[in-house]
């Protein structure tokens, strides 16, 4: 599995705007730009992906990912690609994945082409986030999920890389 999480904002990213030419436009924000984390992890052979909506990016929270994995994936081999987060190698975190028997494969530094999940969440953010705004942070993550949701095994696998000649795990798998 790949395991990755995203940052979803109230006010995302503005990636256009129309305004004449010489004349930059002005974008006017208030308040604190609130935040959510969708935690996500894709099964590298079947596209199956689990999303979790959490607050915060702590290891708590990626520890009840671990849970939900668990839930999903009971007697499987679980052998998770992921990055070094503070989140991921805190002390519990490795603990837990270790009592649940799942195996933590670290991807180097600064490397986050090397994860397909980051293309999953790029494509979801170009659709559902870029240059949008909803009434509620609330809304905007699940019109998220919902769209990773709803999108084929097989989108999922080919969006993130995996059915390339150049993948770099196409050995393995």
């Amino acid at each position: 599995m790949a395991e990755d999480e995203t940052d979803l904002l109230l006010f995302p990213p503005l990636r256009s705007a129309w305004s004449p030419r010489g004349q930059p436009k002005e974008v006017l924000l208030c308040g604190r730009n609130g935040r959510r984390v969708v935690f996500g992890a894709m099964n590298l052979r079947t596209g199956h992906r689990l999303l979790v909506p959490r607050e915060h990016q702590r290891a708590a929270d990626f520890q009840a990912f671990l849970r939900v994995v668990r839930s999903s994936y009971r007697g499987w081999h679980v052998a998770m690609l992921l990055d070094e987060d503070p989140s991921h190698t805190a002390k519990g975190s490795v603990r837990l994945a270790d009592e649940f028997g799942f195996e933590l494969l670290w991807l180097p530094k600064r490397a986050p082409q090397l994860n397909p999940m980051d293309t999953l969440w790029g494509q979801a953010k170009d659709v559902v986030s870029a240059d949008k705004q909803y009434a509620t942070l609330e809304e905007q993550v699940e019109r998220f999920i919902a769209y990773l949701e709803s999108q084929s095994p097989a989108w999922a696998l080919k969006t993130a890389g995996v059915f390339s000649d150049d993948f770099w795990l196409g050995n393995v798998l």
